[in-house]
């Protein structure tokens, strides 16, 4: 598919956009009816953001905001029967729009772009000639009708130094285990710079599978209804999530970054197969991850190896630079790794230096990127837990003399979960074997995968911690669906979670926080000062409309590698 654009002068002879009545429901709904979107509040409700042409059922969507650009993305459906995965319609072009007006009348830049089924009539463009650290509003137009409007922001300039970041941080959203509160009330607030999305964007798992507790009950049926496997199943699946209504007025009012983690393609992924996948009835894996990654670049507001052109290869790990004040790397843990140990876990093969959860080329640049000085505050997007849970682990002045005779007992003792960092130490151990050796501070992970929330130090020696130093900090967000522990134990919240609870802790005192129960978001805000994390919990997944609530906060201080609690959240709702 092709694009062209310019930066543009204001133009005021181009048509603004006129209120319309939007219809109620949801954004399935409002793509029947033909219209032009809402401008006066363009982002007061779901109902104000569904799609009121027929061209633009899947809303819009911005991503990954530089300085001086930001990706923007939507799907047209040209005529009735060109639906996703179809392989139907002809090749349309498209333009698109950004100003700093909600009338469009005062145009930053503007373009066009040539889409059809072999791009599965998406369109994702790189909005360019944009200044840094600017709010605009973006919209696409076809056979002169538009879409609705939706609201960006550039990343501040390298060399500012901006008094803070705000992230939405979100993870594991499976819509047959629910509805998405999290994305609905982090859409109703105005005090956030972007959304970071940690992995699980979507699932693959057909109906009566994976869905709400123990008797996995479809809240919501997948589209189609199988596990998708095939390219066409991918692209329904994406265009059934895009068509939410919370994600999509959640897409429309802030810029996401993302990474994918396994369900993107399918359960506890790595680069040669997945649990999840039987060569037998289900093809090669490697064309079966390729019909993943081809989908998920054409529907996600996000650039594979740097650029928003689509088919121009698959590396997703990249930085994004926020002034002075913070530099995100965001993580790949899935493409490049090695087969998880089988379980149960007391396996040496996880503290194998020949296994990777990396790959060589991505340590070595975060290794880079942590390393600079140009910026205080090094966050990393992380798909997957790094911080130590194990138990029955050795202080390493005792482990090393063992292992040199027996070469049986893992670096860090026995880990809970392999699937994570814990399954692949010693990618770990040069990690924060680098930090420590270059007095590199402020580093803070930001994970999702575990449906569960929890805030850690990480320290160089878990058997000895408190004693020894921490390379730095990790904050979890819980799933904003998926099940937890509770949910899969049938019981009520708080309580058969709670000697899990305590028994890690008790065996990992570098945890400082830890809930196994609870869905929702995170809101994660940096100064120079620290940078906090707020849990919010959502009410019950099964029931439109839940509410939200506070629930705790902890940081870490400039400088200390440790958390803290902290005395409330941030901002206002």
């Amino acid at each position: 598919m092709t694009e062209t654009s310019s930066s543009c002068a204001p133009r005021p002879e181009l048509p603004p956009v006129r209120r319309r009545t939007v219809l109620a429901g949801s954004a399935v709904a409002g793509a029947a009816v033909a219209g032009a979107a809402a401008v006066a509040d363009p982002w007061g409700s779901p109902a104000a953001q569904a799609a009121t042409s027929p061209y633009f059922q899947h809303g819009v969507a911005s991503g990954d905001p530089l300085p001086d650009r930001v990706v923007l993305w939507t799907r047209v459906t040209p005529q009735r029967d060109a639906t996703p995965g179809s392989g139907r319609g002809g090749n349309v072009t498209v333009e698109w729009q950004v100003a700093t007006d909600t009338r469009f009348l005062h145009l930053a830049a503007r373009g066009t772009y040539r889409t059809g089924p072999a791009a599965d009539h998406t369109v994702k463009v790189d909005a360019t000639g944009l200044r840094p650290g600017t709010r605009y509003v973006y919209r696409f137009l076809l056979n002169g009708v538009p879409s609705p409007v939706g609201r960006t922001r550039t990343a501040p300039a390298a060399t500012a130094v901006p008094d803070r970041l705000r992230l939405g941080v979100v993870s594991c959203a499976n819509l047959q285990a629910g509805y998405f509160h999290a994305y609905r009330h982090l859409a109703q607030r105005d005090d956030l710079d972007a959304i970071l999305h940690l992995g699980d964007y979507l699932y693959e798992y057909g109906p009566g599978e994976y869905g709400l507790g123990r008797d996995n009950v479809d809240v919501r049926r997948h589209v189609p209804a199988r596990e998708m496997v095939s390219l066409a199943d991918h692209r329904q699946r994406h265009a059934q999530y895009k068509q939410d209504p919370d994600l999509q007025w959640l897409h429309s009012k802030y810029p996401f970054i993302v990474t994918w983690d396994d369900h993107e393609t399918t359960n506890d992924a790595w680069r040669g197969g997945a649990e999840n996948h039987q060569p037998a009835t289900e093809g090669d894996w490697a064309t079966r991850r390729a019909r993943a990654h081809r989908a998920y670049d054409e529907w996600m507001p996000v650039r594979m190896n740097g650029t928003a052109a689509l088919g121009d290869g698959t590396r997703l790990f990249r930085s994004l630079r926020f002034g002075r004040l913070a530099q995100l790397s965001m993580l790949d843990l899935r493409t490049y790794r090695d087969e998880q140990v089988a379980y149960p876990a007391v396996d040496a093969r996880v503290s194998d230096p020949a296994r990777t959860i990396t790959g060589r080329a991505q340590l070595d640049w975060l290794k880079d990127a942590l390393g600079t000085t140009q910026v205080q505050w090094k966050l990393v997007g992380n798909p997957v837990m790094i911080a130590p849970v194990t138990f029955a682990q050795l202080p390493t002045e005792l482990l090393d003399p063992v292992n040199d005779v027996t070469h049986l007992l893992p670096r860090d003792g026995s880990p809970y979960n392999v699937d994570q960092w814990d399954g692949y130490t010693d990618d770990r151990r040069e990690l924060f074997t680098h930090i420590r050796d270059r007095g590199i501070r402020d580093t803070v992970f930001v994970t999702g995968d575990i449906h569960s929330g929890w805030a850690a130090d990480l320290p160089y020696d878990v058997a000895t911690y408190p004693l020894g130093r921490s390379a730095g900090v990790e904050f979890v967000a819980s799933s904003v669906t998926s099940n937890n522990l509770k949910d899969i134990l049938g019981v009520p919240p708080r309580t058969g979670s709670l000697a899990v609870e305590s028994a890690i802790r008790l065996a990992n005192r570098h945890v400082r926080y830890l809930d196994f129960d609870s869905h929702g978001y995170s809101v994660l805000d940096v100064t120079s000062a620290r940078v906090q994390m707020d849990w919010y919990v959502t009410g019950p997944r099964d029931q439109r409309g839940a509410g939200s609530t506070h629930a705790v906060s902890f940081q870490t201080l400039a400088g200390t590698n440790t958390i803290s609690r902290a005395a409330g959240p941030v901002g206002g709702r």
